[in-house]
Formats: structure tokens, sequence, C-alpha cells
């Protein structure tokens, strides 16, 4: 019987430096989409999919990411004396009570690869998945749960992959294709267009199996001089040991600023209480500028 996929990893220890001044205080994983953090997304992903272990990775600066995660008592509590129940209910499951948060210190920024390697002592012998909060993806089945379907029906790592317009692969790791569909024979992180093996971009959800940290321990600097996660997943591939599986819906780039400004809109024209009043507004705004 294949092992349960119980675990997940977030690396939150970037400083979010595209999105200064906003992030010279708050985590970059605490940016709202309207009302809910980045990170939330993430985890609310990862519980769907039966994660139960939350592992995130932190920094010096991400205290707070701790915080939103933990219970706040005294405000729930005021805010029932308020008559606001649905709003502490709200609040008080933001983790569900059968779910478990961890949270472990990457005392240097060397890489994504350092990041989960960091993690090991909480994943030790299981597979795991690793999800960024970067890309938020709305969808009817989340990558996360794809990949973790995936992964019950044949071991392996598995990448969740996008089509990406030939002049975006320096910001992505690019796949190899295999000789067989969905077989991954290769990864390259952030190649030069003309560099590129394939317009099918690796985006930020994994399963990996545990000898990933093997790999990451001996992993030598890539790109950006950092330990690159893409170079282990490589070193799999060449192995015939890596998958990937097609993304399914939309994913939002919100470590960009466009990316992040296009997952507001969207999930403003669809949002239960405003998505009317919002849609009018953008309208209004766009015949406005039209017959200026």
């Amino acid at each position: 019987m294949r092992p349960i996929i119980r675990k997940a990893v977030f690396p939150v220890a970037g400083l979010g430096t595209r999105f200064l001044p906003a992030t010279k205080a708050m985590p970059k994983e605490l940016l709202p989409i309207i009302d809910k953090p980045l990170i939330q997304y993430a985890v609310e992903e990862a519980i769907e999919a039966g994660i139960t272990e939350l592992v995130f990775v932190t920094g010096r600066t991400k205290r707070a990411i701790e915080d939103h995660f933990d219970a706040i008592p005294d405000l729930e509590r005021d805010l029932r004396k308020k008559g606001k129940d649905d709003i502490a209910d709200m609040i008080h499951n933001i983790v569900p009570s059968h779910v478990n948060c961890i949270f472990i210190r990457q005392s240097q920024a060397l890489g994504l690869g350092h990041a989960v390697l960091c993690a090991e002592p909480i994943i030790r012998n299981e597979p795991f998945a690793v999800l960024l909060a970067d890309d938020v993806v709305r969808a009817k089945v989340k990558p996360t749960q794809a990949l973790v379907s995936a992964y019950q029906k044949k071991p392996g790592t598995y990448l969740s992959v996008m089509q990406v317009d030939r002049q975006n692969t320096p910001k992505y790791g690019m796949i190899k294709p295999g000789q067989s569909p969905g077989e991954v024979a290769g990864l390259v992180e952030k190649p030069q267009p003309d560099q590129s093996p394939s317009l099918q971009a690796s985006i930020g959800r994994y399963v990996l199996e545990p000898d990933i940290f093997d790999l990451l321990r001996t992993q030598a600097p890539g790109a950006g001089g950092e330990i690159q996660l893409a170079d282990a997943i490589d070193r799999q591939a060449r192995e015939g040991r890596v998958h990937a599986v097609p993304l399914s819906g939309l994913r939002y780039d919100c470590g960009s600023k466009f990316g992040y400004l296009e997952a507001i809109v969207d999930f403003a024209l669809e949002h239960e209480d405003y998505g009317s009043d919002f849609r009018r507004l953008v309208m209004n705004r766009v015949q406005s500028i039209a017959a200026e």
C-alpha cells in the first residue's frame, strides 16, 4: 500500500522585495486578495487535498504568518459579545482542529531547494507536497489534489505544469518532455527563451518523495547562486522518475504586481457581496476613459 500524503511544506522565508515598501514590515504572503491573504489560499488548497501537517519554512521577519494561523481567543470572544458569530467562526476555523501547523526557521535565504531541505526533520521518510503562496489557483480540482491523486496511482515526483509564452521562460523551471505523455526528461531553471526545451513551465506545486533531501544536500548552487529545487528534480528526471500533471483552471502569479492586481480584479468581480457593484464600477471607469 502506497503511503498517503499528509504533509505539505510552505516556503515563506523570501523577502518579497518586488512589493516594497508594503513588505518592509509585513510578509508578502499576508498580502490580501480582498480579505484573505495569499498564504491562506495555499493552506486551504492543501487541506482540501487531505493534508493534515502544515510545515512553514519561515525567516526572521515572518512571525506574523505564525500569528495569522494561531488562535486568538480574546478576539473571538469580543466578536461573539458583539453578535458577530459568523466572523468569529470564520477566524476560529482558519485552520481546522485536525490540522497541525509547524514552523521552522530558514536562517539564511539560500534558495527554494534549501528551504525545502530545512523541512526534512519534520517530513522525515514520507512523501510530501510543496506549495508556493505566490501561485493562487482557481479550479474545480486544485493542483495539489491532482498531484496527490496522481501519486496514489503511481509513486514518483509530480509537477504541476502550464503552457507559457516563450518570452516568459526566464521566470520558470521549464520542462524537457519525455518520450511518453506526462513524462519529464529534464527540468531547466529559468532558461532564456531561445534555450528553453519547451513552453511547459513548472509552477509552484509539487509532490516529492523523501529522497529529494539527499539530492538537495549535495546540490551545487544554480541560478542566482542559490540551491534550486529544479536542479535536484532535474537529476531525478534523468532517471525517469518525474511526471507532469497539466494545470486545470486559472493560475495567478501573485509574486508579480500585475498578477496580483489581476487576481484582485477577478476575485472582486465574483465576490458574493461586492461582485455586482464592482463590475458596475469597472464598466463605468472603462466607459469614462474611452470617452476622454
